[in-house]
């Protein structure tokens, strides 16, 4: 079996993810808080912009074909959504601030 990608490539994997209401990676909106990568499990813990988040299933769906393009058949993909920390805006990056025009100052 094929060794399993680190969390950082798992994490460039993740950046194929757009929410599709805002135009941007769920890894630069800072909506992912932890990547376990083991042997036979991707455990990711992540958070939405908003629990009400009408593309929650859409990038759920998205997190699944990118990751099993990645990874081996038997590695399974868990998901948990976490609210707590509640996602704010300081958690994107730069470039996805200034995506938005905002810029920290």
């Amino acid at each position: 079996m094929p060794p399993i990608p680190d969390a950082e490539a798992i994490r460039n994997a993740l950046r194929t993810v757009i929410d599709p209401e805002v135009g941007v990676n769920i890894v630069d909106l800072g909506l992912i808080y932890r990547i376990d990568a083991g042997a036979d499990e991707v455990a990711i813990d992540m958070t939405m912009t908003s629990p009400a988040c009408p593309m929650g299933d859409l990038i759920l769906d998205d997190i699944d074909a990118a990751l099993d393009a990645l990874l081996p058949p038997a590695v399974q993909i868990k998901v948990n959504l976490v609210w707590d920390p509640p996602w704010t805006a300081d958690m994107m990056t730069a470039d996805a601030r200034q995506h938005f025009g905002w810029h920290k100052g």
